[in-house]
């Protein structure tokens, strides 16, 4: 029985169970070292929205055989038109993510790494105030 047949029958009974990626793995993300994006998991589907203006980058790519590898076809690029999608991957790894969108099957393929931006440990208050000029 693979993962999406337990996830059904334990739905059906009405249990729900929160999907996660690697320990640590979701949050903020830095796209083309200017780019914040919120990488997060809702009903078991992965999602990567932009920050600055809430452009959803995933559209709900869903986990493969429980391991670092979402999956799905509805990936949207920022820079290309919004009516375009994409097969799209993002492999999750220790210091961030590879996000990889492909048309045409996988004939003409994109890829991006993404740096993990390290939040503050609980209780650290360095950098946590805005600058002012005075």
């Amino acid at each position: 029985m693979n993962i999406k047949s337990v996830l059904t029958l334990l739905a059906a009974a009405g249990i729900s169970v929160a999907i996660a990626g690697p320990a640590g793995a979701m949050g903020e993300y830095l796209r083309k070292e200017t780019d914040k994006i919120n990488v997060y998991v809702k009903e078991g589907k992965l999602f990567c929205t932009r920050a600055s203006d809430n452009f959803e980058m995933c559209y709900g790519m869903e986990q493969e055989n429980e391991g670092d590898e979402w999956k799905g076809s509805k990936m949207k690029h920022p820079d290309m038109p919004g009516f375009m999608t994409f097969n799209g991957t993002v492999t999750f790894s220790d210091s961030g993510l590879t996000i990889k969108g492909c048309a045409a099957g996988n004939s003409m393929c994109d890829t991006e790494m993404w740096t993990k931006i390290a939040q503050p440990e609980a209780g650290d208050q360095t950098n946590t105030a805005p600058a002012t000029d005075q």
